[in-house]
């Protein structure tokens, strides 16, 4: 992988400024777990991608990535459109902040 992505991971994480995100955007490096100074074993991953820049980049355990898409042009950060459905009253529309993180 070489290039700008925008990844989904499996489970929730907290950025630096305190809010939660499910993807991250930014220029990728595959890292293998010799680089980090750890050893993993069969039950843990044993690569790692670097997203992002040093100042913001973060670390994803390759085990956490879900989707990947290759995506150059940086991603809307503005609220999105949203939709949850309930029995008695259908479907309800309603506007949410962004749950993709910048890494640069």
């Amino acid at each position: 992988m070489k290039g700008k992505y925008l990844i989904t991971t499996d489970k929730w994480f907290y950025a630096p400024n305190g809010h939660k995100y499910r993807s991250v955007w930014g220029e990728v490096k595959i890292i293998e777990d010799t680089s980090l100074n750890i050893k993993t074993n069969r039950n843990s991953s044993n690569w790692f991608a670097f997203v992002g820049n040093e100042e913001r980049g973060m670390i994803v355990a390759g085990c956490q990535i879900h989707y990947a898409i290759r995506c150059e042009i940086k991603p809307n950060t503005k609220n999105v459109q949203d939709v949850s459905y309930d029995a008695s009253s259908g479907a309800k529309f309603f506007e949410r902040p962004t749950e993709i993180y910048l890494a640069e």
